[in-house]
């Protein structure tokens, strides 16, 4: 993709970051695929989770017709709204539109401040909620195509963790895994509540992982832990980062690629210029979903 096409989407991008009261299904001009917005009801949360499904071209037309499913997991402090309320929508239907983008289902559910894990208190079983729930209850309502080789995940910021850990942890589920500047951390820092600037790295994090923090548990949970003895063999992978991010995710992103590199575990990683912000997810977000399209095309033909 060329940078003025890349330039292009990210102006798009960051034009439609106003944009929350629009009707989530409204045609715009030349608009393709459609957004539906709804929620499972779980008994493991005890609450019902909404999540919204980004529908191709194809969805209401050919009534028979499976798609490989995409799970798209949103970050610290956003909701599952993020691809519309950012001009993600628009920017997946143009893509749909040139033809440069095969046709998928993106599915992004709401995560809180969950990291998508089950939670130091036990409390907020997201992890469970969502293999257990979530997987089945989504590809029950719509025509997901079934099985691991036409699934895949991926996330921003705290998303791009959740996705990681969550692949990594169960990749019989999941043909790939792909990540934006996950929350990664190459080290934790000796912990001090006097010192501030730790603190606030911290605190970014929320309470997922203990109040007060606990290092043990980020290390039983941290993808690039869970990576160095993880059977990896088969899930492809793609991450990047800016290399001025401003949590310092860039050095983690880095050393993911050393441990996976060691391990020759095949995977593509990219270190870009930039921060963590959405110009910078703007920018980047093409190429991720075109990994997935690539993923998704060398996938076995499956009847529909």
């Amino acid at each position: 993709m060329n940078k003025v096409w890349r330039a292009a989407l990210t102006a798009l991008l960051m034009g439609f970051m106003g944009c929350m009261g629009c009707a989530l299904g409204a045609p715009a001009a030349r608009a393709t695929g459609r957004a539906e917005c709804v929620s499972l009801p779980s008994k493991i949360l005890d609450r019902a989770v909404p999540y919204c499904v980004l529908l191709p071209p194809s969805y209401d037309v050919e009534k028979t017709r499976r798609f490989p499913i995409l799970y798209l997991l949103h970050g610290l402090g956003d909701n599952e709204q993020f691809l519309i309320h950012s001009g993600g929508m628009n920017l997946v239907e143009d893509l749909w539109e040139q033809h440069e983008l095969g046709e998928f289902l993106i599915v992004t559910p709401a995560g809180g401040a969950s990291f998508y894990i089950n939670s130091h208190d036990g409390q907020r079983r997201y992890e469970d909620f969502f293999l257990r729930e979530f997987l089945p209850g989504v590809e029950k309502r719509y025509r997901a195509l079934p099985g691991r080789s036409s699934r895949g995940i991926a996330g921003i910021s705290m998303g791009g963790y959740g996705a990681l850990h969550m692949a990594f942890r169960h990749p019989q589920l999941f043909s790939a895994a792909g990540a934006h500047s996950a929350a990664l951390i190459e080290k934790l820092p000796n912990i001090s509540l006097e010192n501030s600037r730790q603190m606030s790295r911290l605190r970014v994090l929320g309470d997922a992982f203990g109040s007060p923090f606990d290092p043990a548990f980020w290390n039983k949970n941290d993808p690039v832990t869970i990576a160095r003895t993880a059977n990896l063999a088969g899930l492809k992978i793609y991450f990047d980062c800016g290399s001025d991010d401003d949590y310092g995710f860039d050095a983690g992103a880095a050393a993911l690629d050393k441990l996976l590199t060691s391990r020759h575990i095949p995977h593509e990683f990219h270190l870009y210029p930039g921060g963590h912000n959405w110009s910078y997810f703007a920018e980047h977000l093409p190429a991720l979903l075109e990994f997935y399209f690539h993923v998704f095309a060398s996938a076995p033909v499956r009847p529909n």
